[in-house]
């Protein structure tokens, strides 16, 4: 599923953000990264636009900016929906069941909404099988709920993490990953029982 096209633009308020990111380094071009984030807030994806940007304002070419934005899986060539939705298919999830959510989610009527991506490990695995929503857990999935999870999405529904806040709109998560805060840090669990077990562990 992908979302359809938005109007894209890049206005002096997103430039005068994206020379505000390079301020936080040493060497200027380090802030590449998050100001790839940062036009994904903006554009819904790396679009010629904000890329063509980053590199003005970090004074290199557009060729050297495509090279990191196309080198990184976080960064989407094509708009993104409003939720990105990643399933884990690495071993132990596939085991656990995510080739079945894959497929389950897979089937479903496409929303313009959302977004359907296979990613390869959440670094959730004791809380297998892991789907990602905007970079945020949604723990121990299975077929049923997975679906009745991005059900919801797509319905407008709020939905919350399960070891984090509510979810936000991808959009939302990017410009976060660009180094804005949001005041959700807070939010939420920050870890659950399963990561905390060997704590404890008698020693």
């Amino acid at each position: 599923m992908s979302a359809a096209n938005n109007q894209r633009s890049i206005d002096t308020t997103t430039y005068d953000e994206l020379r505000a990111i390079t301020r936080r380094y040493p060497v200027a071009r380090s802030g590449l990264l998050p100001m790839l984030h940062l036009v994904q807030s903006v554009e819904g994806c790396v679009t010629p636009e904000g890329i063509g940007a980053c590199a003005e304002v970090l004074g290199i070419t557009p060729a050297e900016v495509t090279a990191v934005a196309t080198f990184y899986s976080m960064y989407a060539d094509e708009p993104v929906g409003d939720y990105l939705v990643g399933v884990c298919t690495n071993t132990l999830c596939a085991v656990m069941g995510g080739d079945a959510i894959w497929e389950r989610l897979t089937s479903m009527p496409e929303s313009p909404r959302i977004t359907l991506e296979r990613v390869e490990c959440n670094a959730a695995c004791d809380y297998a099988p892991v789907v990602m929503v905007n970079w945020e857990f949604m723990d121990n999935q299975t077929p049923a709920s997975a679906e009745a999870l991005v059900q919801d999405l797509a319905a407008g529904a709020e939905v919350h993490s399960t070891r984090g806040p509510r979810i936000c709109t991808w959009r939302e998560a990017e410009r976060v990953l660009a180094g804005f805060d949001d005041g959700l840090a807070d939010e939420g669990p920050a870890a659950g029982p399963a990561s905390v077990a060997g704590l404890e562990t008698p020693r």
